[in-house]
């Protein structure tokens, strides 16, 4: 049989500038309207570690990092050489009425960094691994509530929606899953209130949230172990962000010594080729959900222990240990916040730097100066958290650094580069940031003219 010469990378480069039209036909409109509004639509042509490149070949520092699944950095050879071994080999690939060897190895080596726990699920994303934890945390107790904290993202499938109560997202899918209970962040006693009826199966929290890079106290997460056990719930640490060496540590909780009975992994783990999640657990919860051999397979899915995934998985550990990506994230990661701090005291629109390692929330909001503040009022009156976006978008048309709003109607920005930038990167960021915020305290100026047009076009929106 004779077959045409694919050419997939080929096919890229013939058909990139039609990238905008055939979104627009054939899949997200919306999407497309915003990166034009914004002159985010640079077409972008390569990537490389951390950079990216647009089509004219111009460099790019990527601080979105995929939503953080390219913590070892776009294309690592090692992952690559990895991907390839895989499909060279002729594997045995889901042949289902069998166990994956790669998912054996890649279980074993990710039980070593969380001793404490025994068993790993796999699944092809982190929403996945939520809607699992919500089946085995109801599964292995009995039990019908999950409590999640404020301002959460767990995901955007019905159940991880069920613990995400943004209304952005919600808006439109109600009703959710029922049994499901938010409480603040941060907050114990709320938290005992909730637990106290003893009908939670299990709570679940980000150790640090992604949405605003929340920090808890340092005796929210121990005080919330202690109160799982009192109550017989659960706990469930949601890392997928997080986790992976992201904070500085290999696992988040590892910062307030925390040991839960879940811990859930994705993004960073797929080293942003193949989607993968992982579900690490204790024995007695795993042997609750699968206690006998016709409940084998009471709970999976098809692709989860997929040869490239596993291999993905194996290679990204690698990586981290052999570059000491981990101990690095702390070191560059406390530099960069450091400098990023010490803006704080000559820019009044600058309110906090706050983060763990490579995590990093740059804070703005209202000024006190009559000028600024009248410029900030419009911009929140027309739409909350707008200003965020006359700092994202100079830092992107001007500076060549991608990052994002940490959130709907936040005032945050969001730091979440690869693991591997270097040096000479902070202090592309940091001089970078300067420059702009220096540049939104300039009333009337050049970006408070792009808030002008913002405005407007939040006005148009509303009509």
């Amino acid at each position: 049989m004779i077959y045409p010469n694919l050419d997939v990378s080929e096919m890229f480069v013939e058909r990139q500038a039609q990238r905008g039209s055939m979104h627009t036909r054939h899949l997200n409109e919306q999407l497309v309207r915003v990166l034009k509004t914004i002159g985010y639509d640079v077409g972008f042509q390569k990537g490389q570690g951390q950079y990216l490149f647009d089509r004219d070949g111009e460099r790019y520092l990527d601080l979105l990092s995929g939503f953080g699944v390219f913590a070892i950095g776009r294309n690592h050879p090692v992952l690559r050489r990895a991907l390839k071994s895989v499909l060279d080999a002729d594997l045995p690939n889901l042949v289902q009425l069998d166990v994956s060897t790669l998912a054996g190895v890649l279980a074993e080596r990710l039980l070593k960094y969380a001793p404490y726990l025994d068993k790993v699920f796999f699944a092809n994303s982190g929403a996945e691994c939520v809607e699992a934890a919500i089946k085995f945390a109801r599964g292995a107790t009995g039990r019908p509530g999950i409590v999640y904290c404020e301002h959460a993202f767990h995901g955007l499938s019905y159940g991880a929606l069920s613990l995400t109560d943004d209304p952005n997202f919600r808006a439109g899918f109600e009703p959710l899953l029922p049994g499901c209970t938010p409480i603040p962040f941060d907050d114990l006693a709320a938290l005992e209130q909730a637990l106290s009826s003893r009908q939670v199966a299990a709570f679940i929290v980000e150790p640090i949230q992604g949405k605003g890079v929340n920090i808890p106290g340092d005796d929210f997460l121990p005080g919330a172990a202690a109160l799982c056990r009192k109550y017989g719930t659960l706990l469930i640490a949601d890392e997928i962000q997080t986790g992976i060496g992201r904070t500085g540590k290999f696992l988040a909780v590892e910062h307030w010594n925390v040991e839960p009975d879940m811990v859930l992994l994705a993004k960073a783990l797929s080293g942003g080729h193949v989607p993968i999640g992982a579900l690490l657990t204790r024995k007695s919860i795993f042997d609750k959900i699968f206690n006998q051999m016709d409940r084998a397979v009471v709970h999976g899915s098809t692709f989860a222990k997929n040869d490239l995934a596993m291999a993905a998985g194996i290679a990204t550990l690698e990586v981290m240990e052999a570059e000491k990506l981990v101990e690095q994230t702390a070191r560059r990661g406390a530099e960069l916040r450091l400098a990023l701090k010490a803006m704080i005291p000559g820019y009044e629109l600058m309110k906090d730097v706050r983060g763990k390692g490579l995590m990093i929330g740059v804070e703005f909001g209202p000024p006190k100066s009559l000028k600024l503040k009248a410029s900030w009022n419009l911009l929140e009156s027309a739409n909350k958290g707008l200003f965020c976006q006359l700092i994202t978008v100079p830092l992107f048309k001007e500076h060549k650094i991608l990052t994002q709003v940490s959130g709907h109607g936040s005032h945050t920005i969001k730091l979440l580069p690869p693991l591997t930038i270097t040096e000479d990167d902070c202090r592309w960021i940091e001089t970078a940031f300067d420059s702009v915020i220096a540049a939104s305290h300039k009333v009337p100026g050049a970006i408070w003219s792009l808030g002008k047009t913002l405005v407007d076009n939040a006005v148009r929106k509303s009509a």
